[in-house]
């Protein structure tokens, strides 16, 4: 089968080669894989960013894909299924543990940038039938974490949500969040992408180049209230910011570091608004199904930014490093 290994911490030695077909153990299926999205967990594992990790090793934390094939011990399934695999493979339901970081899909195992892969039948969800590949592709990690975020902060109808940037969980969270009746503000250094944000549902747009004191500006669209969730997706260069900007008992939820990783924080204003600061590692595979639930009852079609194909995966890593996309980055593997 045709397969993307990372040889070495870097986007260059992504390279596709031929590795046999795996075959399913016990309570295993094997899945055909059509399609791919990239997290900025691949980028970083790609980087080094991630740290030391085993190599070589097919990378892809997130795919859709066919159930082809059983393994002993599987029950509930079916061949022919279309079904996305949880990324924490071990995690399938309650609160996370130490154990549930020893599986990682495409991080301390193989991936989804293979024709085939065998993941736990347990870590599996069904695709909605309106969706594509591509679209479901997008799911496992985004989706989930959006979710997440949405119930964490307890986002109901005339709630307000602030969205950190333009990309895959922003975009999951601006839709669930509207389907929820909740009023929405985003960020971004680009004109350009806030309009293409206003025009799938967002209600306010901030261009933080233009408006660097932009939490004083999201307290001025609340009328001083701020925000009751706030998807902390940059880090340490916006979290005073992003506490500034919340609502008296609100929700910070953090998702990212990609601004740094290493915290400087007003500790009075989180005791006197009472905030929530939630820290969020994707989800199980009852978070996933949930928020796949979510997206079938909603008719939420989720925002595919660019297609790559199979062969050009190095340059769909440098597109999503360029962070010049809005919504989720996909490789197609049929192509």
């Amino acid at each position: 089968m045709r397969a993307i290994q990372l040889t070495a911490s870097n986007i260059d030695a992504l390279n596709i080669t031929e590795l046999p077909r795996p075959q399913p153990g016990h309570g295993e299926v094997l899945i055909r894989q059509y399609a791919v999205s990239l997290n900025y967990l691949d980028l970083a594992l790609a980087t080094g960013q991630f740290g030391a990790i085993a190599q070589p090793i097919i990378p892809g934390a997130d795919s859709a894909g066919e159930i082809v094939e059983l393994g002993s011990g599987v029950s509930g399934w079916q061949v022919g299924e279309r079904v996305v695999p949880g990324m924490m493979q071990n995690w399938h339901a309650g609160l996370i543990r130490t154990e549930h970081h020893h599986a990682l899909r495409g991080v301390t195992g193989n991936g989804g940038l293979a024709e085939f892969a065998t993941v736990p039948a347990a870590s599996l969800v069904r695709i909605p039938d309106f969706l594509s590949w591509q679209q479901a592709a997008t799911l496992p990690i985004a989706a989930t974490t959006a979710w997440n975020a949405i119930v964490r902060g307890k986002v109901k109808p005339g709630s307000t949500v602030l969205l950190l940037g333009t990309g895959g969980v922003s975009l999951f969270a601006l839709q669930y969040a509207k389907a929820a009746g909740a009023r929405v503000i985003m960020l971004s250094s680009s004109n350009e992408k806030l309009a293409r944000v206003k025009a799938l549902g967002a209600d306010e747009g901030i261009n933080y180049r233009d408006e660097p004191d932009w939490d004083k500006q999201v307290l001025e669209l609340t009328h001083g209230q701020g925000a009751d969730l706030v998807l902390e997706s940059v880090g340490a260069a916006t979290f005073a910011k992003s506490i500034n900007a919340a609502a008296y008992n609100g929700t910070i939820f953090v998702i990212g570091f990609v601004g740094g990783a290493e915290l400087t924080v007003p500790v009075l204003p989180i005791m006197q608004k009472m905030l929530n600061i939630v820290g969020n590692n994707t989800g199980s595979t009852a978070d996933l199904r949930a928020a796949v639930r979510a997206i079938e009852t909603s008719g939420i079609v989720p925002e595919v930014d660019r297609v790559f194909g199979f062969a050009d995966t190095q340059q769909a890593y440098r597109y999503l490093q360029s962070a010049g996309h809005v919504g989720k980055v996909v490789i197609d593997l049929s192509v």
